[in-house]
């Protein structure tokens, strides 16, 4: 096992109707449940998935551009789909990330995407576990 450079900590009260709090309290909201409370504004495990893959896959593509020495700029989305899982009944999530790359061809983009998808930690977690499609996106 590698060195733990840093550990996060966040706590969940009663699921999908429930509550999140981090431990330095900067994220400390309800959650909704968007299936059962179309009306009401609020966050959901999915929306906190997409922002945390986004987030973690930009830096992973940036490091790999870094590598590469090509300067870009680049912006990623990560739209979580939540769905049912006709193999146990269940539900499961999908994702799709969006990667919007400045400053390189279109066969680069495709090859920045592909390089972060190997090493962003997101990516390893999720490999073998649900679908993600990548989406680059020269500009």
């Amino acid at each position: 096992m590698g060195k733990v450079f840093f550990t996060s900590k966040a706590t969940a009260k009663n699921g999908r109707d429930g509550h999140v709090k981090s431990d330095d309290g900067l994220i400390d909201f309800d959650l909704v449940n968007p299936l059962s409370k179309r009306d009401v504004k609020g966050s959901n495990p999915e929306q906190l998935f997409a922002a945390a893959y986004s987030a973690c896959f930009d830096g992973a593509l940036n490091k790999v551009a870094k590598k590469k020495s090509l300067t870009i700029d680049s912006e990623t989305t990560a739209e979580i789909g939540f769905l049912e899982d006709d193999a146990d009944s269940g539900f499961k999530i999908q994702a799709d990330l969006y990667v919007e790359i400045n400053g390189v061809s279109p066969e680069q983009a495709e090859e920045l995407v592909e390089a972060a998808h190997q090493v962003c930690p997101y990516s390893k977690a999720t490999r073998g576990n649900i679908e993600v499609k990548l989406h680059p996106i020269a500009k």
